[in-house]
């Protein structure tokens, strides 16, 4: 889907980052009538966007540090999610086991009756207590967890939801330039004027009349790329925090996930993942290298288990680990506050205030916010160009996203139903991965001969061309890692041979410029 390179290329919004935050503000802008072109110096959501817990939630832990008006926004922005893309985001139960010596119940009751009643939330059944004696999810743990809680939250596939965002800004007019990077940029005027490092080497000019910093953990390295007065000078107030996240075969049999308390009052999500694994994570850690190769540690893994260890009869070390990864947040860096897991999860949109082309910066930011990010990030760009342009994406489902009341399971039942003939499992992931968008990954196939050869972990050939021709895959990891987890369910010591024979298809297959 990658448009030839056009060294005179005009636009209104240059928006650099192919994250959620970049992708959001792209389909918005796109959407009200604004010419926009993103470029991605990797592919998108290959570092901080793909990194998350994989959950839509308002964040109940936030409601600790007074943050009311971010969880409140939060829940109201988890419900227009769930009916924009119910493929992709989908209503979890969580347990809450009960310790009265971290926090008392009636601490606990009071944060959940807030959480049920900040927001509707018409879509998920509301809290409510548990004798985890008799519970199913009691099963696992040890005995003398008796109590709990039960509450509601989202599950989200992140990496899927900047795709699918981007997929829409592009259908919407937005160029998505992947495997491009910003070299610099100076103000002439009202105008930018950007280069633009290609995937071949070389460069092109870019003219826009506003650049948005969409960034992540580069935003400061992208501020210095800017010959501009006050930006040439300028530093985001950012702190970078690190997030890792393990992955364990199943640790139980039931489809609820787990909050769980921790005697340093963090808390630890235990998550059902991929059908077969359990997500264990996150990890709150300042963080100060390369985002680009941030990873694990074994004390961040030896963390996680003991925290698994603290509350399941069977414990687990770092010899289970079947999978882990490791994201930067870039936060809004409050000095007052030393602790990295207390800074707030909300985001700051800066606009510059020197005369002449427009540049807005964002700060901060979670997943769950990302529409509502882009919405008001806009309003001050519109304004700022002296655009009158109305919001308008609260109501549009995501590419795939369109499907009747938001059913997710009606709809996969129907859709296995009309291709009986696609094994279950591979009906249900195309159904839940691509939505009512899986008709074009089908493309006209009537038996499993037509979906072409399986290159690798049920990766057929007619899935590969999807992914290259619509969806900016170019090798093995954005398909194995991003727009699909098939990596996850492979043995490890088969991942290089598969990821060699995808690598190969599109090497041999040819990708499109």
């Amino acid at each position: 889907m990658q448009e030839p390179s056009d060294p005179g290329h005009a636009c209104d919004l240059l928006v650099v980052g192919g994250g959620i935050h970049g992708a959001g503000i792209a389909r918005d802008a796109a959407g009200r009538g604004l010419s926009v072109l993103l470029c991605e110096q990797h592919d998108l959501a290959a570092h901080t966007s793909s990194s998350s817990t994989k959950l839509i939630h308002g964040g109940l832990r936030y409601l600790e540090h007074g943050e009311f008006a971010l969880v409140r926004k939060a829940l109201q922005e988890r419900s227009i999610l769930m009916r924009a893309a119910p493929h992709i985001i989908r209503p979890l139960r969580f347990v809450m086991p009960q310790l009265s010596k971290l926090r008392p119940a009636s601490m606990i009751r009071l944060g959940l009756f807030l959480y049920d009643h900040l927001a509707r939330h018409e879509m998920l059944a509301p809290s409510r207590h548990v004798d985890l004696r008799r519970h199913v999810a009691g099963v696992p743990l040890r005995a003398s967890m008796r109590n709990g809680f039960v509450y509601s939250d989202g599950w989200v596939d992140d990496a899927r939801l900047v795709v699918l965002t981007a997929l829409d800004a592009s259908e919407r007019g937005a160029r998505i330039r992947t495997r491009t990077r910003l070299v610099g940029a100076e103000r002439h005027g009202d105008v930018w004027l950007a280069r633009l490092a290609q995937p071949d080497g070389a460069q092109a000019q870019v003219r826009a009349r506003a650049l948005v910093n969409a960034s992540g953990p580069w935003v400061d390295a992208v501020l210095k790329q800017l010959r501009c007065g006050s930006a040439s000078g300028a530093r985001a107030r950012i702190r970078l925090v690190k997030g890792s996240h393990i992955v364990t075969r199943r640790l139980f049999d039931h489809d609820h996930a787990y909050l769980f308390q921790n005697p340093d009052r963090r808390i630890i999500f235990a998550i059902p993942y991929e059908q077969d694994f359990t997500l264990i994570g996150t990890t709150d850690i300042e963080y100060h290298g390369d985002p680009a190769a941030v990873a694990i540690e074994a004390a961040e893994i030896d963390y996680l288990c003991a925290s698994i260890n603290r509350y399941f009869r069977q414990g687990i070390g770092a010899a289970d680990l079947c999978w882990s990864y490791s994201g930067v947040r870039p936060l809004f860096d409050d000095a007052r506050v030393a602790d990295p897991e207390a800074l707030t999860r909300d985001y700051r949109l800066e606009l510059d205030p020197e005369e002449g082309a427009v540049l807005l910066t964002v700060v901060g930011g979670k997943i769950t916010t990302y529409r509502k990010l882009a919405e008001q990030a806009l309003d001050i760009l519109c304004r700022a160009l002296g655009e009158r342009r109305a919001p308008w994406t609260a109501d549009v489902p995501l590419p795939g996203g369109d499907i009747p009341n938001a059913d997710f399971g009606a709809f996969a039942a129907d859709f296995a139903q009309r291709h009986r003939w696609l094994d279950p499992a591979l009906a249900q992931r195309y159904a839940s991965t691509y939505g009512t968008r899986a008709e074009q990954v089908l493309a006209g196939a009537r038996s499993p001969d037509g979906l072409g050869r399986d290159v690798a972990a049920g990766l057929h050939e007619a899935e590969l061309r999807y992914l290259r021709d619509v969806e900016w895959a170019r090798c093995a990891e954005d398909v194995l890692w991003r727009r699909s987890k098939r990596g996850l369910h492979i043995a490890p010591e088969a991942r290089a041979v598969a990821g060699a024979a995808i690598d190969a298809w599109f090497a041999g297959a040819g990708t499109r410029s």
